[in-house]
């Protein structure tokens, strides 16, 4: 269940008399956000405000912490997600949180309600998210993306191993471009393949650096510059390594595109 359709159940009790409205203004006082033990405050109206719930970064925080929140979430959200879990934190989660699910390569623990397959959602929202990777080693962070993009509704299709050292690749599949209507491109060493998408593409192009690559990479430092840098018009960059932060913002595009065609 979603937040706006907890609160319209509550508002409709009231208005049945099946709750009194001290019950209900106890229940509204954690609408907003949840205190959690003395470690966590959960943000339950980021979803009402930015179409997006609030989403568990799990570096930093103890099993046991990962297991608290999700707990809580699950009761107002249909997606629950946490990034960057580990496959030794996963396995002490299982037990704590039933029903948990792992995207090991994207390195996401989920909690979904209604699903296809008891992973990810039906598709929710119009419009295609194109996932295009430079090489295989820039796949976790690809799948960061894919997997984020897929767990907030939307349809994605993905193009791996497609770096501009073998342009053929790429060239050999520019229906997955043409078919798009946000580009996400992963790419690290010089992090050019952005720039040579942005080219052939007719739709906002995300571009994500990441920290693969040699020394002079600089954990990430060179792609980054090189795709703030693009002479390819029509580039928004993203931090180093932040697949998910590209996903949300692919989304957002295509929710205010859906928006500005039912005004």
């Amino acid at each position: 269940m979603s937040q706006s359709e907890a609160l319209q159940n509550l508002l409709n009790a009231v208005a049945l008399g099946e709750i009194s409205p001290e019950n209900a203004l106890d229940k509204l006082k954690h609408f907003d956000f949840e205190p959690i033990a003395d470690f966590a405050k959960i943000d339950h109206h980021r979803s009402l405000r930015t179409g997006f719930p609030e989403v568990i970064w799990g570096p930093g925080k103890t099993p046991d912490q990962i297991a608290h929140i999700m707990t809580a979430m699950r009761q107002r959200n249909p997606v629950v997600m946490a990034t960057r879990i580990t496959p030794d934190v996963y396995e002490q989660l299982q037990p704590k949180v039933p029903g948990l699910h792992y995207f090991e390569l994207a390195r996401i623990c989920a909690l979904v309600d209604s699903s296809i397959n008891g992973t990810v959602p039906d598709v929710q929202h119009e419009g295609a998210i194109a996932l295009l990777s430079a090489g295989t080693a820039d796949l976790a962070v690809a799948e960061e993306a894919a997997v984020t993009a897929e767990l907030s509704g939307f349809r994605v299709n993905r193009l791996w191993d497609v770096g501009v050292a073998g342009i053929h690749r790429l060239l050999s599949n520019r229906q997955v471009i043409e078919e798009a209507d946000v580009l996400i491109v992963v790419a690290g060493m010089e992090g050019a393949l952005p720039s040579v998408v942005a080219g052939l593409a007719d739709c906002p192009v995300i571009a994500v650096p990441t920290s693969i690559g040699y020394g002079a990479n600089f954990g990430g430092l060179a792609p980054l510059l090189t795709m703030l840098n693009s002479c390819a018009a029509g580039i928004g960059v993203v931090n180093i390594d932040n697949g998910f932060g590209a996903a949300v913002l692919a989304g957002q595009i295509l929710r205010t595109a859906q928006r500005l065609k039912e005004r």
